[in-house]
């Protein structure tokens, strides 16, 4: 298998720096390169909108300069910031922009962080509809990795 294009999608998580980690490693075994990708959810924008009585345009804009900044200030301190190739901030519901952006991209890999067995607190969307993870992974011929949080640091006990 060659892989040159990773995309990591991240919410700037534990559980996503950990899958970044991870990506980076397997960046430098085949000397690939990193698209980091941030997805502003517009239903939950949309929520925040409500509740803010703010317009929906003007949260996004404020969502998405937040996640350009979080890159940008992630990047400076990331060893490993050489291998990006690319960063994108998009909205729209996670797991379609995601595939969406796999395939403009061509990525040979998709890399993300889980929550593993343990889940993030059994959010009923997740239960009847599944994670992100599983929509990415139906949706997409390319192969995706699932990093659980802690992995591989709880393997070596």
């Amino acid at each position: 298998m060659n892989i040159s294009l990773i995309l990591v999608p991240t919410d700037f998580s534990d559980c996503a720096l950990n899958s970044l980690n991870y990506a980076a490693k397997l960046a430098q075994t085949y000397n690939a390169e990193i698209i980091l990708m941030h997805v502003v959810d517009t239903r939950e924008a949309e929520h925040f909108s409500k509740f803010a009585k703010e317009p929906l345009d003007k949260v996004l804009e404020r969502l998405n300069n937040q996640a350009t900044q979080a890159f940008r200030r992630f990047l400076k301190e990331w060893p490993e910031s050489s291998l990006v190739k690319d960063t994108i901030v998009s909205a729209g519901t996670p797991f379609q922009e995601i595939a969406l952006k796999a395939r403009d991209f061509q990525v040979d890999l998709i890399l993300m962080g889980g929550y593993g067995s343990r889940g993030k607190g059994g959010q009923i969307e997740e239960i009847f509809f599944g994670s992100t993870v599983e929509k990415v992974v139906r949706l997409l011929p390319c192969p995706v990795l699932c990093v659980p949080i802690g992995w591989p640091e709880e393997q070596a006990g």
